[in-house]
């Protein structure tokens, strides 16, 4: 009895070994097994997904291809309208030109006709010397500056001065390599000017503030907002036509004028001799005959 229970224990003891056994190797299999089945599932789902992609973006080429058509035509007829816009205004420009061109040609026909019936002189040719400001001078007493000329002998006093867009002064003072140039808006320049389209006549005068004064001119003038300020060439001093600035208040206090060029930032003056005559000297040669 005792032996039959221990040949049965024994028996169980290698069975269950024997499974212990199985179960380990049915173990492994099932392992290797689901990691081919885990491999081969990604290839199929790395291979499907990148199919299912170019389909996708095939379709979604086709779908915006109209749409793509659409706009660059859209564009495309945009910029035909524009080509066709600067065309219009090229051919409007080209007859303005034209026309102001057989204009100057009329007038200067006209000029040379008109010359020639009044035995016309022209003025002889302006030139001029370029300056540097060395130094500016700003107070209640004075709106002047300093340039550097480099001894040239042509600076002379009463000469007329020249920013970047008309007068902004006259020659006061030479010296051998410097001169002393008052502004416009300085309380000792005194400018004979005239409004460019009324034509009515005046003296700019300085303040030493900002902005110079236009008098002597009649109450009822007319001198608007806005017009603009040229040399009249009265005197002699200054040629006529040169631009000066323009008007920007009309009140009871006179009739302010803005210079052109801003006369707190200069850097390079142009010094012009017109080659005018001392109005001085207009009677002199006979009165010293007589």
């Amino acid at each position: 009895m005792v032996k039959r229970e221990r040949d049965t224990f024994l028996h169980i003891n290698q069975l269950r070994g024997t499974l212990k056994k199985f179960a380990i190797v049915f173990a492994f299999v099932c392992a290797f097994v689901f990691m081919l089945l885990n491999k081969s599932e990604n290839t199929l789902i790395e291979k499907t997904s990148g199919t299912a992609g170019e389909v996708v973006s095939s379709v979604i080429d086709v779908l915006v291809m109209p749409a793509t058509v659409l706009v660059k035509s859209y564009e495309y007829l945009r910029s035909l309208r524009k080509i066709d816009m600067e065309n219009q205004a090229l051919r409007e420009e080209n007859r303005r030109l034209t026309i102001a061109n057989a204009e100057r040609r009329a007038l200067a026909v006209e000029n040379a006709l008109l010359a020639q019936l009044l035995n016309y002189t022209p003025p002889p040719k302006a030139s001029f010397v370029t300056a540097k400001v060395v130094a500016e001078e700003g107070s209640a007493f004075a709106h002047a500056v300093t340039v550097y000329t480099a001894g040239n002998e042509s600076v002379r006093k009463g000469q007329v001065v020249i920013g970047n867009k008309g007068v902004i002064g006259r020659v006061e003072k030479t010296g051998d390599n410097y001169a002393k140039i008052f502004l416009v808006n300085d309380i000792n320049s005194k400018i004979p000017v005239m409004t460019e389209k009324s034509r009515v006549r005046g003296v700019l005068s300085g303040e030493n503030s900002l902005l110079p004064k236009m008098i002597f001119i009649p109450l009822d003038a007319g001198v608007s907002i806005g017009d603009r300020v040229i040399t009249s060439g009265i005197g002699g001093v200054f040629p006529s036509g040169l631009p000066v600035g323009k008007v920007v208040s009309v009140d009871r206090e006179g009739v302010k004028v803005k210079p052109f060029d801003n006369l707190n930032n200069l850097e390079y003056v142009q010094i012009v001799d017109y080659k005018l005559p001392d109005p001085a000297s207009f009677f002199s040669a006979r009165e010293g005959a007589q």
